[in-house]
């Protein structure tokens, strides 16, 4: 990860009074991997579990880097290094310090799924109307965040931050380091059950962002039973597909299958049929409105809104209409998926290649056979792994199915089987990278 520093004077008054050292050449970049430096960068050597950045240091002095950042110094290396006791606890102070200097809205976004798809739609809806600062893809962790913070500009106006977790105490400490004024949760749902053993844990550690919000404003989801019980501080504004809250939400299908959102009684299409879609807009639209974007603004905004890759992205490929939702897999946002592939136009067989979930515990047989109930009206599904064994065996109505072992055997047997006008859904977690099977299937 390598981000840009773009107060450079300011960022080496910082980096003297947190390192009791003065930078000898101001820094244009921070970066943790030595594949991504550039010159005048400052260099921290994390060490992994797989790599040590300070086998890397030579490397980075010949590209050019300014400084780094390290446990041990190379004496006989013509390179400024601050010696730190840990690197990783330095990045994540000099994040603390330099986030202090801004009074700016910081919103902190987690939740079991559809964290990086909100956090996008909100910078899509806010975009044009504030200078917006936010977290890259998922770096959520806090090397990740703290990186982030210290790419925060003092021209930026708003800054939207994902936050995520897998064990007990990751939200409270990042929180620490984003001090939000602004938070959501997005759901909470039996994802990470192996970190965290139960629901009623993942809901209390997720709680703890509304419970950092002393003095700022929790965005409630008042649908969500798990949410609307967390215990809050500060200032509660609710929202959700319920009648009983601030931005009371409602969603109906058209007749083309387009889902149109009505939302605190704004008539809002969406010109989508993705069910996940359109809750991320209710969460998103909330917070915009409340910042001070207009119902005319938001309405245009959304459509023509692309979600992240690997969520949901749809793409024709010789008439056959490939949903590429492969980023990540669990049971929630998997029936979200199916039902979108369900609602697509008629012509056409839908078909659902779908790859092991992750991180489940002791449900995991449990939910897998969910997902294959769930299947039991499509046109062929094709399963891969060890655990989607179960999903396959669930489905009934004599639905064709076959699971596979290998993603070579099924990308064979894709190949073979079909044909032009088919929909095709992909999903799987995260470590099953079904996306390697479209790539392999349709040749991009």
């Amino acid at each position: 990860m390598r981000i840009e520093i773009k107060d450079t004077e300011k960022f080496s008054v910082l980096f003297e009074s947190v390192m009791v050292e003065k930078l000898i050449r101001p820094i244009s970049g921070i970066s943790i991997d030595s594949r991504n430096v550039k010159e005048n960068d400052l260099f921290v050597a994390i060490q992994g579990t797989r790599f040590d950045g300070h086998s890397f240091i030579k490397d980075v002095r010949e590209l050019g880097v300014s400084c780094a950042i390290v446990k041990k110094a190379d004496k006989d290396l013509d390179l400024q290094q601050v010696i730190a006791k840990d690197p990783i606890s330095a990045i994540i102070l000099l994040a603390e310090k330099w986030r202090e200097q801004f009074k700016i809205p910081v919103i902190c976004i987690t939740g079991s799924n559809g964290k990086t798809s909100t956090k996008e739609l909100l910078v899509h809806l806010l975009i044009n109307k504030f200078k917006v600062h936010s977290t890259t893809g998922n770096h959520n962790t806090q090397i990740g965040l703290s990186m982030t913070i210290l790419s925060m500009s003092m021209k930026d106006e708003v800054s939207i931050l994902e936050i995520g977790a897998s064990a007990p105490n990751e939200i409270q400490n990042l929180c620490e380091i984003a001090k939000p004024t602004h938070g959501m949760i997005t759901n909470i749902s039996s994802a990470h059950l192996e970190g965290f053993g139960s629901i009623d844990t993942i809901a209390f550690e997720k709680g703890a962002l509304f419970r950092y919000l002393l003095d700022g404003v929790s965005f409630v989801n008042q649908a969500d039973s798990l949410i609307s019980k967390i215990e809050f501080s500060g200032k509660k504004i609710s929202y959700g597909l319920t009648p009983n809250c601030d931005f009371p939400a409602d969603i109906y299908q058209e007749k083309n299958g387009d889902l149109t959102l009505i939302l605190d009684t704004q008539e809002i299409p969406t010109f989508s049929k993705n069910l996940s879609f359109l809750k991320n807009s209710i969460a998103a639209s909330a917070i915009a409105v409340t910042l001070g974007l207009g119902w005319k603004e938001l309405k245009n905004q959304l459509k023509f809104f692309t979600p992240p890759k690997g969520r949901c992205n749809i793409r024709q490929v010789n008439d056959i209409t490939i949903i590429d939702d492969t980023y990540n897999a669990n049971l929630e946002s998997t029936l979200s998926s199916i039902h979108y592939l369900k609602a697509i136009s008629k012509s056409g067989r839908k078909i659902f290649v779908f790859g092991d979930m992750y991180e489940l515990g002791a449900s995991t047989n449990e939910q897998h056979k969910q997902v294959g109930e769930k299947c039991s009206d499509l046109d062929l599904v094709y399963t891969l792994g060890i655990h989607s064994k179960i999903t396959s065996k669930a489905i009934k109505n004599n639905i064709p199915k076959k699971h596979f072992s290998s993603k070579e055997e099924l990308i064979i047997s894709l190949k073979k089987t079909i044909k032009a006008g088919d929909k095709i859904l992909f999903k799987g977690s995260r470590g099953m990278a079904m996306e390697k099977v479209i790539k392999g299937t349709f040749q991009i």
